[in-house]
């Protein structure tokens, strides 16, 4: 039993075989997955195919890549999204300083707004970091919201991760955990709280070792699982089970769905 916290299972690059995609995931143990908007039309898609299949929940909000793109029409669209069945979080959102496909200022501006959207939603954040960690930790501790939800594929030190923890945030840890350049990554996982961690693909994106090189899919998120199991000492058992129990409180998904899967 194991939860994916963070794909795009939505976009197009599945929709050629997502029914075979989930059929993998579940067969690998892939109990839960979060599929995670990047802009209004990926948030629709990601609404639709939560509605469609029982094992997907959404997220909904716009990345920063696409922050110049927002005005006040679109946060209209998300509040009306975020009533939807199954819209769990607000995400993704933040900063991408790597490939500022958005000016700076305008990603700050609106992840800004999109922080205070989603607590006046009251919706975990599904956060994006990318080359702007010191922006990032100065907005969300300046943010006086419920802190409530994930840094998604978390690429910080482990300065920064006791930071977010501190805060109340969880650490979702992607596939680059199996690069081997990913040593800081793994100092991270070594040291935060397995009661902390969550897993992820981000799929189609980072595909971890050993399918480096394939589309990545929801049945990877094993590899993710088994190398936090390695760096920590712990049965993949128990990486299953907490990482699931994590996904599950920091969404807010609800009793059912735990007791189906630790039993009653």
């Amino acid at each position: 039993m194991l939860m994916d916290s963070h794909s795009h299972i939505e976009m197009k690059a599945f929709d050629r075989d997502r029914d075979e995609v989930l059929k993998r995931a579940k067969d690998a143990g892939v109990d839960l997955i979060i599929a995670v908007g990047i802009d209004l039309a990926d948030c629709e898609r990601a609404i639709s195919i939560a509605g469609k299949y029982d094992e997907v929940y959404a997220a909904v909000g716009i990345h920063p890549h696409h922050a110049k793109e927002i005005d006040e029409k679109t946060y209209d669209s998300l509040r009306e999204m975020a009533k939807r069945e199954k819209v769990v979080a607000y995400g993704e959102i933040g900063l991408d300083f790597f490939r500022n496909l958005s000016p700076r200022e305008i990603q700050i501006k609106r992840f800004r707004e999109q922080l205070d959207l989603a607590g006046e939603l009251g919706l975990p954040v599904v956060i994006h970091d990318r080359e702007a960690h010191s922006e990032t930790l100065k907005m969300l501790e300046k943010w006086n919201g419920d802190k409530r939800g994930i840094i998604h594929c978390f690429s910080g030190d482990y300065a920064m991760a006791k930071k977010c923890l501190d805060m109340g945030f969880y650490i979702s840890i992607p596939g680059t955990i199996t690069f081997n350049k990913s040593e800081m990554l793994r100092e991270v996982v070594k040291k935060v709280p397995i009661s902390r961690l969550l897993v992820e693909t981000d799929s189609p994106f980072l595909t971890p070792h050993p399918k480096r090189g394939e589309r990545n899919e929801p049945a990877n998120v094993v590899y993710t699982a088994r190398k936090v199991a390695e760096i920590k000492d712990l049965l993949i058992e128990d990486v299953e089970r907490i990482t699931s129990k994590n996904t599950l409180n920091v969404f807010g998904i609800g009793k059912y769905e735990q007791e189906s899967c630790y039993g009653r």
